[in-house]
């Protein structure tokens, strides 16, 4: 769990980011800006800073922003109650974004782990530049980092329970 103090700082910190992409948000939407450090208390390495402009039964609109290096940790979104599981759509805005799903492991991979890499086990790699996109099937185990720069990536996808996340990391908490 991290401070209030932290939070806020981060908050500002990601402000700085999509101030530099050109990216507009409200200030309804900073007061709500999620920090997420998935229970590790590490946000700055293994967290991300999410800013939610929509999330109905239908669909989700979302703005990942990431710091240089920031990881979001390996899981999936399985199927909940008759739902398949959520399907999403990674579009980079800004910086370099390095995803991995299954698939053949590619050689000599652009991510640097520096914390729980035991917990990191799909390594084909896609780049993400601004401009590019990638869509995720439902179920499909990934994990993402930004590059040196950092990133913002624009997330569309259906409906996001992220209480119901699979995270390879037993030691994850997504939600308190």
């Amino acid at each position: 769990m991290i401070t209030k103090e932290k939070c806020e700082e981060l908050k500002k910190k990601s402000l700085e980011i999509l101030k530099k992409a050109g990216i507009v948000i409200t200030d309804k939407e900073y007061k709500e800006m999620e920090i997420a450090d998935f229970g590790l208390g590490m946000p700055e390495i293994i967290g991300l800073e999410i800013v939610v402009y929509e999330n109905n039964d239908r669909y989700c609109a979302k703005e990942l922003i990431m710091f240089p290096r920031q990881v979001c940790p390996e899981h999936r979104h399985p199927p909940v109650s008759s739902k398949p599981g959520k399907q999403e759509t990674f579009r980079c805005r800004y910086g370099e974004v390095y995803l991995y799903v299954s698939g053949g492991k590619t050689k000599n991979p652009k991510a640097v782990l520096k914390e729980r890499k035991e917990y990191f086990t799909v390594w084909n790699e896609i780049i993400l530049k601004p401009g590019q996109q990638y869509t995720l099937p439902h179920n499909t185990l990934h994990w993402f980092q930004a590059g040196d720069g950092g990133a913002i990536v624009s997330e569309f996808s259906s409906s996001s329970s992220d209480e119901t996340d699979i995270f390879t990391d037993p030691g994850i908490k997504r939600v308190e």
